[in-house]
C-alpha cells in the first residue's frame, strides 16, 4: 500500500532539529548523540505530527544523517524505520542532494521539506509532471503544526491512485 502513497522526504537538522536558533525552543529538549558537537533538539509533538502524515504519506529520510536518523531518531519520534535517500558522503552543498532526491522519487508524487531548498531543487520541482510540493523551513524554528495541516491538505488533493480514471472524474 505505501506505493500507493505520495512520498514525504524528511530532512532533520533544520527541519526536525531547529538548530539556527540562540535557545531550545519551547517545548524542545535536547539530546546528546554526538559528543563534543551541538545537542539535537526535538520536541515531542513531532512523533504525533509524523504519525498522522504517515497515514498519508510514505516518508523518506533524505538527510545527511542517513542510517543514523533510523538509529537515533525513529526512538524518540516513535518512527518506525524509514527508507534513507543515500546522499553524498561528508560534508556537501545543498544542491547535491538534487540527483538522489531524483532518482528516489522517479515518477511519484512527493513533498520534500528542507530548511536549505535550492535553485536547483526548485527547477528540478518545477520541470515534474508528477504533484510536487517544496517546504521551505525556518531553521530556527523546525516543523510547525501549519506546516503539518499544509502537507495533508495537499496530499488530500491528490488524485487516488486506487480509483479509476472514470471513478476520478465522477467524484
Amino acid at each position: 500500500m505505501a506505493r500507493d502513497l505520495p512520498l514525504l522526504l524528511l530532512d532533520v537538522d533544520g527541519v526536525l532539529n531547529p538548530f539556527a536558533g540562540d535557545q531550545c525552543p519551547v517545548s524542545y529538549q535536547e539530546f546528546q548523540f554526538f559528543p563534543g558537537e551541538a545537542p539535537v533538539r526535538l520536541c515531542p509533538a513531532h512523533a504525533d505530527w509524523l504519525r498522522d502524515l504517515g497515514e498519508r504519506f510514505e516518508m523518506v529520510w533524505a538527510t545527511g544523517w542517513g542510517a543514523e536518523a533510523n538509529r537515533l531518531l525513529a526512538p524518540v519520534l516513535r518512527l518506525p524505520q524509514l527508507p534513507v535517500i543515500s546522499l553524498p558522503s561528508g560534508p556537501f552543498e545543498p544542491r547535491e542532494k538534487v540527483p538522489a532526491v531524483a532518482a528516489y522519487v522517479g515518477s511519484r508524487p512527493v513533498a520534500w521539506i528542507d530548511d536549505a531548498l535550492t535553485t536547483e531543487a526548485r527547477a528540478w520541482a518545477e520541470a515534474r509532471a508528477a504533484p510536487t510540493l517544496l517546504v521551505d523551513i525556518d531553521p530556527a524554528e523546525g516543523l510547525s503544526l501549519a506546516v503539518v495541516r499544509r502537507l495533508l491538505a495537499w496530499s488530500q488533493g491528490l488524485p487516488n491512485p486506487t480509483d479509476s480514471p472514470r471513478r476520478r472524474q465522477q467524484g
